[in-house]
């Protein structure tokens, strides 16, 4: 039963026969006509409640979900024994999200008709409503903004026009760094309502976190004009230009050379928005680059691993982390880095720097002939001939004749390290060799080494008896004669 009052019964006629012919449009498919008709319908007799339900359920075809709860609320007042106004109101609000509301509504159909079947399932899906609501709100709160996404995708099943679930999936996936989805969710909201101020919001958000902080603070400045009480809008431009403020006066203080003040003032910056991934990962990169200005290194290669840890496409970070490896001979890793940099973007300049490392690589497994003689590697030719008559009076066999077996084995080897040391490191084509990581021929480093131990393998009564010679002829002519 459905009340009808109307001021005439032409207009009745009337309006019946638009009912009908929207009915028509209907079954047809045709919403937008059938909701021209019954809203002429609704004109002639506003006080009927049928055609408001009409019009609720082709606003519902629409999409248009908020004017049909108004239609719904419309028929339900005009008769609140209409089922089907029931029905629609509960669903228009289960599809908006408002779970609570729907609940009563369903009640109130399960009143009228205690037997419908259909019913039963829709108080259902209002109770999972709740209960993923409950959940995604714990979940937020622990910050497991995964599951907050599922609770929120499941709620939307049944939910599907539900801005403020949509808001908060988006704003758990600028969370999570999932920006392109965010950024989806948040404008397909923003194309039904452009004033929303959580989705504008969440478009700002994603910027921000993307560390294009000037744009992001526009769409915070939308926000909380189209919602002034909008607290984490407003937390969040606050963090934006903190952020870009300190970030800025680190970037000063580099360029002027003040780099303690600039790893300070990165520092304080790191401490503004844990979340802001890529900007902090940035900023671990800026403060790497002070470090190793610094002589930090260590200090450096962890700012740049943290960094990589945040973004793992961050060019620049493997670069300076593998800087650093290099200055602290730390080859293996820094080819591992350049390799890595080198697949990404395959440039002259990278495959040149990886070539290099790879040849300091080589070079480092090698025998360090410097090392041997204990000299720099930029030393000249009359300090490296010094350390070579020092080390070798240091290591000669002799001098340790009443050692232990041991001991006279390790001190020949060493000898013999010193003669080959000095064999590259005094001949300049084989030192300019040994220097660019060419391989030296083995027969003739083999060969010279054999002689060199063979001339300074004396007895030890050969050697008392030239104790004095030899060390006139060493110290004062400045070297000893080679073969």
């Amino acid at each position: 039963h459905v009340v009808i009052k109307c001021r005439s019964k032409g207009l009745i006629s009337e309006a019946e026969g638009f009912k009908e012919q929207g009915n028509a449009f209907y079954v047809k498919k045709d919403y937008a006509e059938a909701f021209n008709f019954y809203t002429k319908a609704i004109d002639l007799c506003p006080k009927n409640a049928s055609y408001y339900g009409n019009r609720a359920a082709t606003l519902m075809m629409l999409s248009r979900y908020r004017e049909a709860l108004e239609d719904s609320q419309q028929a339900v007042r005009l008769d609140d024994t209409f089922m089907k106004g029931h029905m629609r109101e509960g669903k228009c609000h289960l599809l908006l999200g408002n779970a609570m509301a729907a609940s009563r509504c369903f009640q109130k159909v399960q009143e009228l008709e205690p037997e419908n079947s259909q019913v039963q399932q829709e108080l259902k899906s209002a109770e999972s409503i709740l209960e993923f609501e409950r959940l995604a709100e714990i979940s937020f709160e622990k910050r497991d903004f995964r599951m907050v996404v599922f609770c929120m995708d499941r709620a939307l099943q049944s939910a599907s026009a539900c801005h403020r679930f949509k808001v908060l999936k988006a704003e758990c996936l600028a969370l999570l760094g999932r920006y392109p989805e965010a950024q989806s969710v948040a404008s397909d909201i923003l194309r039904m309502d452009s004033t929303n101020g959580d989705a504008l919001y969440v478009r700002g958000l994603c910027l921000y976190y993307e560390d294009c902080i000037d744009k992001a603070v526009q769409f915070f400045v939308q926000a909380l004009r189209m919602a002034p009480d909008h607290e984490k809008a407003r937390l969040a431009c606050r963090n934006a230009k903190a952020l870009k403020a300190k970030k800025e006066e680190g970037n000063k203080a580099f360029k002027e050379g003040s780099y303690e003040e600039a790893y300070d003032l990165y520092s304080e910056a790191l401490t503004i928005d844990p979340n802001n991934i890529k900007t902090n990962a940035k900023l671990y990169c800026n403060r790497a680059t002070v470090g190793s200005k610094l002589n930090k290194l260590d200090q450096a290669i962890e700012d740049c691993t943290k960094a990589i840890k945040l973004d793992e496409t961050y060019i620049k970070a493997y670069m300076r982390r593998a800087q650093c490896y290099m200055d602290t001979e730390q080859y293996e890793e820094a080819v591992r880095d350049y390799e890595k940099v080198y697949q990404t973007e395959k440039t002259k300049e990278h495959k040149s720097l990886l070539k290099n490392a790879q040849l300091e690589l080589k070079k480092s497994k090698r025998k360090d002939y410097y090392k041997v003689l204990g000299v720099e590697k930029n030393a000249t030719e009359d300090e490296i001939k010094k350390a070579y008559r020092k080390r070798a009076l240091m290591h000669h066999p002799d001098r340790h004749s009443g050692a232990s077996a041991e001991v006279q084995k390790e001190e020949e080897k060493k000898f013999k390290e010193v003669g080959e040391a000095f064999t590259v490191l005094s001949d300049p084509k084989k030192k300019s060799r040994y220097d660019s990581g060419h391989d030296l021929e083995d027969d003739d480093m083999n060969m010279e080494n054999t002689e060199i131990y063979t001339m300074y393998r004396i007895s030890a009564t050969q050697y008392r008896e030239m104790n004095f010679f030899f060390f006139f002829f060493f110290f004062f002519f400045g070297h000893i004669v080679q073969p």
